[in-house]
């Protein structure tokens, strides 16, 4: 309706406009592009939904919906101030008489702030998983909601965290304008960062030439660059707070994998493979108890630790072991054929390997079960001992990731989800085994 009253606001396609706008203002003009950068954000949460829908919902979303209405809206908005300046202060409502319109404005903004949320979430728990599988953030309860895709879940601890954490950006900033500050910083930060692993993936995933990768990456950059560079003034005007959040969770994930790699590297120099370790460890036994124990194991070739550990201190060792490892698969569920392998070892010691799909949830007391009807094991479910490993971290100066980041490390390791209830594990039939590290 404004732009057919005012259809030379269509003439802003042309980018001579910008020139003569930087060209009449000089360096004091470069500053309007972190307000201008506010009329683009928004569509970029689109993309947060690719794990639920996939590419072509949402191509087809951005190139018929989203950015059509997004360009006519804001033709419409420049159209309404070429007619009357007046309305500069608010735009977007004043496009429509007071009343009910206004009201049902209102109520789009309302909705198209969950759709926003909703956005941000689904793709605060797809990257929380990635990290997680990829070793660079602990263990977090993870729910499935559709077995037809695996992006589509639910972490109830993100979830909580992002609630919270709303609520005190809601009572610190108070008004959406001083909001504005850190939301620049963040989407032209992210947008600059995603120009750069876009590169990575151009080299060396699709194997582009160097040339064609850098030429690129230049061309985004030059975009995102000057955006985030006219943002960077509003840093003390609340534009700390993202570039916090973000150094907390950078310095968080480093400190999570490097202390886990160094974490297995001690396991690993404590242990041995399976065919060499065990010849030598059953000997140093003085008793077997009767009964079955079953060690949780996260490498298929390499004695757990804690057996070793165990072995080791005690000299006793139950009649039967079963070394368990659980692979998750990246399949919704695992066919009946491929759930469980199992070998049996020297020494009345058996490995068994458990594969589930993405929408299954371990069970280690199912496998445990199905595992001695395989074997034709006698034994009591109720009499079976799981041995768990808990490290204790000293965090002193003396190890190799430095007292802070060590600290850092192992309250993350204490507010893990406990591998008891990752594995649906009965409580009171599980010996956690103490391991003290200085890593």
């Amino acid at each position: 309706y404004h732009v057919l009253r005012q259809p030379q606001v269509l003439a802003a396609l042309s980018p001579h406009h910008a020139v003569r706008f930087f060209a009449a203002h000089g360096a004091p003009g470069f500053l309007v592009l972190g307000s201008v950068v506010l009329a683009v954000t928004g569509g970029e949460a689109l993309y947060a939904d690719m794990g639920h829908f996939g590419a072509r919902p949402i191509r087809v979303a951005w190139l018929a919906v989203a950015m059509p209405a997004l360009v006519l809206c804001y033709f419409g908005q420049g159209a309404l101030v070429l007619r009357d300046p007046a309305t500069v202060e608010n735009p977007f409502f004043s496009m429509v008489p007071s009343g009910a319109a206004t009201l049902a404005l209102v109520g789009l903004s309302s909705a198209a702030t969950v759709i926003a949320s909703q956005a941000l979430i689904s793709g605060a728990f797809s990257l929380t998983r990635q990290a997680m599988l990829l070793g660079y953030f602990p263990r977090v309860t993870i729910r499935h909601t559709a077995a037809h895709t695996e992006g589509q879940i639910y972490i109830p601890q993100i979830n909580w965290i992002l609630a919270v954490g709303c609520l005190l950006l809601v009572v610190g900033f108070q008004k959406s304008d001083r909001l504005a500050s850190a939301y620049g910083i963040a989407v032209t930060g992210t947008m600059a960062l995603t120009s750069v692993v876009y590169f990575v993936v151009m080299r060396y995933t699709w194997k582009w030439s160097l040339p064609l990768a850098g030429g690129v990456l230049t061309l985004f950059l030059s975009f995102d660059i000057p955006f985030f560079a006219a943002n960077t003034v509003k840093i003390l005007d609340g534009g700390w707070v993202p570039v916090f959040i973000g150094i907390a969770f950078v310095a968080a994930m480093l400190a999570w994998s490097k202390g886990r790699a160094l974490t297995i590297e001690e396991f690993l120099r404590r242990s041995a493979p399976i065919p060499q370790a065990l010849p030598r460890l059953l000997p140093r036994l003085a008793a077997r108890v009767p009964g079955l124990a079953v060690f949780m194991s996260s490498s298929t070739t390499y004695l757990p630790p804690i057996l070793v550990h165990v072995v080791e201190r005690e000299r006793a060792l139950r009649e039967h072991v079963l070394l368990l490892t659980v692979v998750t698969e990246p399949v919704p569920r695992v066919p009946a054929a491929r759930w469980i392998s199992v070998e049996r070892l020297d020494g009345g010691v058996m490995q068994a390997v458990a594969h589930y799909g993405f929408m299954d949830e371990p069970d280690v007391p199912a496998i445990v079960r199905e595992v001695s009807s395989r074997i034709g094991l006698r034994v009591d479910p109720e009499e079976t001992t799981y041995y768990l490993g808990r490290e204790a971290f000293l965090a002193t100066s003396n190890g190799a990731m430095g007292q802070f980041a060590e600290s850092l490390f192992a309250y993350l390791q204490r507010n893990a989800v406990a591998a008891d209830r990752h594995f649906k594990i009965p409580p009171g039939q599980v010996i956690e085994i103490g391991i003290q590290l200085d890593l």
